[in-house]
Order: C-alpha cells, then structure tokens, then sequence
C-alpha cells in the first residue's frame, strides 16, 4: 500500500498545471519547457542525447527544438566533433524564460504553503529535502535500485 498517495506527483502536476496556464503567453509549450530546461542546463547537448536523457523519440524532439529554434530560445552551432551533428544551445530569450518559470512555480508553493505554521514549514522543507537528496543520488547513478525493484516485480 502507498501511504503517499502519490501526494507528491499530484501537487507537483497542479503546480505544472498553473506554470503552464501563467506561461502560455510565450508560445512553449510543457513538452518545449523540459527539452529547454535541459539544454540550459547543459548547453552543447546532440539532439541525440536530449532524447537519451529525456526519454523521447528523435522525431519528437526534432519538432520541439524546431519549434523553439524559430520562437528564438536555442541556437544551433556546427559540432567540431561530428559535423554531421549540431549542438544545442539556449539564448538570452531562453534564460529570460527560466526565470519566469522559476518566479511563477516558487509563487505557487509560497501560497501552497501559507495554510502551514512556520513550524510546520520548515519540517515540510527538511523532509522534502532529505526525500529530494535520496532521489537525486539515485538518478545520478542511473535509478539501479529502483531498476531491480522493477524488474523484480514482474
């Protein structure tokens, strides 16, 4: 039984719900934010490895750095590894956007957090973050715990 409910994913959609729905004024759309997100935060990246690290076909992201190309948030440049290749890079435009997405998700859990004690927020911010360290450890490594417990399960 998950005692959780999956309470977590659940705030964290209706929070992408309202990110979305703030930001639909710039023309990116939830799918274009993620592939932009990482290529911020890894500028160079192939069109081939976003899809390896974001888990999407090469059609897929082919559109949506297309799309985000012609709305000016990356740029290609020549790859002087590969010239068959280009790499991945986020403009001014791009950076401008983070920080709106930024802005408007740490407003939404501001007010989410306003029904709480200031007591009760900063045991919700050290639990949050011991839960949020134990993911990101095993992501980086590539989810081998959760891959055996998965495949385990079958």
């Amino acid at each position: 039984m998950d005692i959780t409910k999956r309470e977590i994913t659940k705030i964290a959609r209706e929070a992408s719900r309202f990110t979305a729905r703030t930001l639909r004024s710039t023309g990116v759309g939830t799918g274009e934010m993620d592939v932009l997100h990482l290529i911020r935060k890894n500028p160079g990246i192939t069109q081939s490895e976003v899809c390896r690290e974001l888990g999407l076909d090469k059609g897929a992201v082919a559109r949506q750095t297309g799309n985000l190309e012609a709305k000016g948030y990356i740029e290609r440049r020549e790859n002087p590894g590969d010239r068959r290749s280009r790499l991945l890079y986020p403009t001014p435009l791009a950076e401008g956007l983070k920080k709106s997405k930024a802005h408007v998700e740490a407003a939404f859990y501001q007010w989410l957090l306003e029904g709480l004690s200031e007591e009760e927020r900063a045991e919700y911010a050290r639990m949050t973050d011991i839960l949020y360290r134990r993911c990101k450890a095993e992501s980086r490594e590539g989810f081998p715990e959760m891959t055996e417990r998965m495949e385990n399960e079958v």
